[in-house]
């Protein structure tokens, strides 16, 4: 039976209007042993079919709560922890792999029925949590180790790595493992752009009221200073979307994974169902100042020696220099990016974007255009152009930039573009909402 209430409806062209955010992004979702137990269940596995449709790599983790504890009580064993938060004594841990290969054919059953092709992976180690507090953990245990090169090619091979909150020490000991820490730690390594826990709870709770989108430093304050205002059910997923975001990933999104049709509109609605708990992204991206020139100028020579960029004297800089923006991280500067406006025009031009090589590979760039496409939306432009030799496959497939012609070229930048020789491809974006 399906549970209807009243949400506000996701229509295709509002999806497709934000396909290119997450074209190629990996998301990681987790799912409640109660939702994977829900009526629900296979309208979920519909709306993944439709994410997967668009390109957007899907991690799922499960977890086996509800069904530890029915099984439990059934053969009448007292278990030490039903959902691998405390001890895991021997029988815990022998119903704890009775129950995850049942609920994970379930899942596979399911993912197959949907027509998508799925793995349980044997791509992560554990190691034993140890003694805590005076108190021997015994069979629970923690990540040691994830072969995420072996992930990324299950998600560039279009199949769906699963995993069970049972996992081996490598000596093959299983132990039991807490699925929303698992899946904070598969975000993190992955560079998910999102993590979204599917609970039976309709987001985070505080005060019993449901929260629509906390910054992650608002949520750090609560639960250091009032952590019993948030409903217990939901504080450990509030930990590890704390941990989750300040480990790489922007967004984590708590929402109910009961409600027909949840994890599309909280992916592709402004307003969603859930709870999104997200990072600043911004708040190291900041105008450039008289200061940085020397830096900004280091950053384009290096890119000028690929030929990635135009060389620019260090003058040039310094009479453009409040068209710069800057990333800056503990007083350093390691990224820039230029936004050149041009007359009677509603398109700008995102130039001279630089990374610094030792920061190639942590997300900078695509904060950096995401950044610059916010700005100029904010200063009224209908669209943002690129010209690139060599990074218009990160402009196309990470940024959502299409191919253009050179009448996307403002008139009185067209000239130089053909003077320069340099041939570079051109890059249009429209500048849409942005969505959760």
């Amino acid at each position: 039976m399906r549970e209807d209430i009243t949400i506000k409806p996701v229509d295709l062209r509002g999806i497709l209007q934000y396909v290119p955010q997450f074209w190629n992004h990996n998301f990681v979702i987790a799912i409640d042993g109660s939702v994977v137990d829900s009526d629900n269940f296979l309208n979920i596995l519909t709306d993944i079919t439709v994410l997967h449709s668009l390109n957007i790599k899907i991690v799922l983790v499960h977890g086996i709560g509800i069904q530890l504890n029915r099984l439990a009580a059934e053969e009448k064993i007292k278990i030490t922890d039903a959902h691998g938060e405390g001890a895991t004594d021997m029988a815990t841990l022998d119903l704890a792999i009775k129950v995850s290969g049942k609920v994970t054919h379930q899942v596979m059953r399911g993912l197959t029925q949907s027509g998508l092709k799925c793995t349980l992976a044997n791509a992560i180690r554990a190691t034993e949590v140890g003694v805590l507090r005076g108190k021997d953990q015994k069979f629970s245990g923690k990540v040691e180790k994830i072969d995420t090169d072996l992930i990324q090619t299950l998600l560039n091979q279009r199949i769906i790595p699963l995993f069970s909150p049972i996992l081996f020490n490598r000596t093959g000991q299983p132990l039991r493992i807490n699925s929303d820490l698992l899946a904070s730690d598969l975000a993190i390594q992955l560079n998910a752009s999102k993590l979204i826990y599917l609970t039976a709870f309709d987001g985070l709770l505080i005060r019993g009221k449901k929260v629509l989108s906390m910054m992650v430093k608002d949520l750090s304050q609560i639960l250091k200073n009032r952590p019993s205002s948030i409903e217990k059910q939901t504080r450990s997923k509030a930990q590890c979307a704390i941990r989750t975001i300040k480990g790489s990933t922007p967004r984590v999104h708590i929402i109910n994974g009961k409600i027909f049709g949840g994890l599309l509109t909280e992916v592709f609605d402004k307003v969603g169902i859930g709870t999104m708990i997200h990072s600043d992204e911004y708040q190291q991206i900041r105008r450039a100042r008289k200061k940085d020139v020397q830096a900004i100028h280091t950053l384009m020579r290096e890119a000028a020696k690929s030929d990635a960029l135009r060389s620019c004297r260090r003058q040039a800089i310094e009479k453009a220099i409040q068209s710069f923006y800057v990333y800056e991280i503990d007083g350093s500067i390691i990224a820039c990016f230029r936004l050149i406006k041009a007359l009677r025009s509603k398109t700008i031009e995102l130039a001279s974007l630089a990374v610094h090589n030792f920061y190639q590979d942590k997300n900078i760039g695509r904060k950096m255009v995401e950044f610059a496409c916010l700005e100029s939306r904010k200063q009224g432009f209908k669209k943002i152009l690129a010209l690139s030799t060599q990074s218009f496959s990160f402009f196309q497939k990470v940024c959502g930039f299409h191919e253009g012609n050179l009448k996307d070229i403002p008139t009185q930048r067209r000239k130089d573009y053909q003077a320069s020789g340099r041939n570079g491809r051109i890059l249009i974006k429209t500048l849409y909402p942005l969505s959760k």
